[in-house]
């Protein structure tokens, strides 16, 4: 692997990328509205045939509606949250070399090993590492060269 080196702002919109990118590859892809509609039909089923539980019934439900709000509004609440927190608006230094890929912001620094990767995810607008311990770790294309793209991809193949 050649080395290479470059450097991005943690900005709203790569942050954006990086939640519709990885989305339809990750553990909650699908919304699971199983939970809402439990706690729905739990609470009204206390408000209609237990008459001292309405304070219960009623806070049933509006975990119901808590949690179907959840599920709608989850990019939205995502981002908000990445933008709260430190990182936001950072400068990342991001470097490839022979062992894996580095990053560095002032507030954290994180190495992935080649042979911790499991399997890279090709995205239309970027690549998904795939750790073998299960996380994964997003890296939009607009940052390197179609030279260095195909290197990620032949070591994953390997």
């Amino acid at each position: 692997m050649q080395a290479f080196t470059t450097q991005f702002t943690l900005s709203r919109a790569y942050l954006a990328e990086c939640f519709d990118q990885t989305l339809p590859y990750g553990k909650n892809a699908k919304p699971n509205y199983t939970l809402p509609v439990v706690f729905f039909v739990l609470g009204m089923g206390l408000l209609a045939f237990i008459e001292d539980s309405g304070t219960v019934g009623f806070m049933l439900i509006v975990l119901a509606v808590m949690e179907v709000l959840h599920i709608r509004f989850r990019r939205a609440w995502w981002l908000t949250r990445q933008m709260w927190g430190r990182s936001a608006d950072s400068e990342v230094k991001l470097s490839l070399d022979e062992n894996g890929i580095n990053t560095q912001n002032p507030y954290t620094k994180t190495s992935v090993l080649w042979s911790d990767i499991q399997r890279v995810i090709e995205t239309e607008l970027g690549l998904i590492l795939v750790a073998k311990s299960g996380g994964q770790q997003y890296l939009s294309k607009s940052l390197f060269s179609d030279a260095v793209i195909s290197e990620i991809l032949a070591i994953s193949n390997e």
